[in-house]
């Protein structure tokens, strides 16, 4: 099931949010956060490019102008969404806004050189000389983090990137496995930043809620949260508002959406709108009625402890 195919076609469940009443949201009115140590203030939801496969390209700089009109300023992509056509369209709509948003990419690359190249290539496509962040794509298994801080590895070409002005901040991303996050962090101090996946059902499995999210509040990073409602899967059991208020309700700093329709986006910046942080109680029960659902068939990106298979990734670019 796609993303929220199910609720924008369906009345029967009462979802389908009106696009002449978000169509009148004011950048104001979508709230902001300080984006951990960075210091900027972000949109507590952003656009990812991670899905514009499922579009036209025109359908995608649409959503993407949409998405900045509508207020927000966080625009999430990666050098491997659509074969970095992804990035293209980034680079055909948001030059002119470019000061007014904060940019960011992603490497998949494990080596100094490879991150480098693919680098050169984000920032032409882009059509900017810097980003925002630049992170270190997917890192999934304990053999990446090896190569990631080996010899010539691919963190090098990050701290040099920083150092150069050709980023401003630095991070990491994933959401195979959170023992992996926890040693990506043991490895390296200076991050700026984080992302990993939330949502109502990860508590229950392999949870980065649990294990990872209180290290980056912690060492006070840039939270950003993905695969908010398991990528569609928790849809049937649970509202789109309920998804995504759990995650905003977390102490995150940006959750980022992938959109495939101009309708998905202005439902997310509505929900925004309206966000108020949800008590204990409530997020309690969330996380029991997702609960029968948790384990590797609805959040099949994370490693299956049922199993053993090493280095296994999935669903790149998947975010939702």
């Amino acid at each position: 099931m796609r993303r929220r195919t199910f609720i924008s076609t369906s009345a029967a469940t009462g979802l389908s949010l009106s696009t002449e009443s978000a169509a009148k949201a004011a950048a104001a009115d979508i709230p902001k956060r300080v984006f951990g140590k960075t210091g900027e203030r972000l949109t507590i939801i952003g656009q990812a490019g991670g899905r514009f496969p499922m579009c036209t390209v025109e359908e995608a700089r649409g959503i993407t102008q949409r998405a900045y009109d509508l207020g927000i300023n966080y625009f999430d992509c990666a050098r491997i969404y659509w074969g970095g056509r992804s990035e293209e369209v980034y680079g055909d709509v948001l030059p002119p806004f470019r000061k007014r948003i904060f940019l960011t990419t992603k490497s998949p690359e494990r080596s100094r050189k490879g991150a480098e190249a693919d680098l050169g290539k984000s920032l032409r496509a882009l059509k900017t000389d810097y980003l925002d962040l630049w992170q270190i794509h997917q890192v999934s298994t304990m053999e990446e983090v090896q190569q990631i801080f080996a010899p010539s590895g691919a963190i090098e070409a990050f701290v040099a990137a920083k150092k150069a002005g050709k980023c401003r901040f630095i991070g990491f991303t994933g959401h195979h496995d959170p023992e992996v996050h926890l040693a990506m962090l043991k490895n390296f101090a200076d991050y700026d930043t984080i992302l990993m996946p939330l949502n109502p059902a990860d508590p229950a499995y392999l949870s980065f809620e649990k294990m990872v999210l209180p290290v980056a509040v912690e060492r006070r990073l840039g939270i950003q949260a993905m695969k908010s409602t398991a990528n569609a899967g928790l849809l049937p059991d649970l509202h789109l508002k309920e998804c995504l208020s759990y995650a905003l309700s977390l102490p995150i700093h940006c959750l980022a959406l992938g959109c495939t329709t101009i309708g998905q986006i202005e439902d997310d910046v509505r929900i925004a709108q309206q966000f108020k942080p949800m008590p204990a109680a409530e997020m309690a029960q969330i996380r029991e009625r997702a609960k029968r659902l948790a384990g590797p068939r609805l959040e099949n990106w994370k490693r299956d402890t049922t199993q053993k298979i090493a280095g296994v990734r999935y669903c790149d670019g998947a975010l939702a």
